[in-house]
């Protein structure tokens, strides 16, 4: 394509490209993010195949919040007349220009009015930057606090101004950028300079196996004398041990005495 209206980095598949540049719009989606949240481009696409429930110039052009809404709630009820619904996470997350949501949304519509199929992958309803993460190295991905800006957009807040609910969204993002970041930490320790802690620098010794422990359960018992000598002979390193550090503890605190 030499047309330059097209972007240089495509979001949306050949295909639907292809479709959109048929329907002789307004104006080309040059940033699909950001030209699809209004509404305004969406309902001149449905004005095609149904220009009687999509007049023109009847919908608000602006760029704010409740001028977004109006317009996405007008769509909504222009297609239930034809039995035409859209995902309410997928129409929010295009509001709130989040990751992936607007070019799920088009591929939607256009598999709704052409009747026809794209082999893509589709990509989570999260709508999150995971993926855009991954592409860049570890030193420039976003830090806790810039997750949470970059996936906790201002509109949502304004949308939904209950403190709980903006709360436990901020903690889903911090609880899987924290998980990330530990799968970083175990995959390249030595970048991240991490240590042995005292349980992993510890001896492990084996515990008696449950057998040899049934021998003390009560006067029942059927142990012979030599499996009992045997479990005491496999706790008696255990037991010098411990007696070791504890006279030593007590020696320590007469000494300050």
């Amino acid at each position: 394509m030499s047309d330059g209206r097209c972007p240089r980095k495509a979001a949306l598949p050949r295909e639907v490209m292809k479709w959109l540049l048929s329907l002789d719009l307004t104006s080309y989606p040059n940033n699909v993010r950001r030209d699809f949240s209004s509404g305004c481009l969406m309902a001149e696409i449905f004005s095609h195949y149904y220009p009687h429930e999509f007049p023109e110039h009847s919908y608000n052009k602006g760029s704010s919040l409740s001028a977004k809404q109006k317009n996405w709630n007008w769509i909504e009820r222009a297609l239930q007349k034809h039995n035409l619904h859209l995902r309410k996470e997928v129409v929010d997350g295009t509001i709130h220009c989040k990751p992936g949501a607007a070019e799920l949304l088009v591929q939607e519509v256009f598999t709704a009015l052409t009747n026809r199929s794209i082999n893509v992958q589709v990509p989570e309803t999260d709508f999150t930057d995971q993926q855009y993460q991954d592409l860049l190295p570890a030193v420039a991905r976003s830090t806790a606090s810039k997750a949470i800006k970059n996936n906790l957009r201002t509109t949502e807040i304004m949308a939904e101004p209950d403190i709980s609910t903006n709360q436990r969204k901020a903690e889903v993002i911090l609880h899987r950028h924290l998980e990330r970041k530990a799968a970083e930490r175990a995959l390249n320790p030595g970048r991240f300079k991490m240590k042995p802690n005292l349980g992993q620098l510890a001896i492990k010794r084996l515990l008696p196996s449950s057998k040899d422990v049934e021998c003390f359960d009560g006067p029942s018992s059927q142990a012979t004398p030599s499996s009992k000598c045997q479990v005491l002979n496999s706790l008696s390193p255990v037991i010098t041990a411990q007696m070791h550090h504890l006279s030593a503890a007590v020696c320590n605190g007469f000494g300050k005495w």
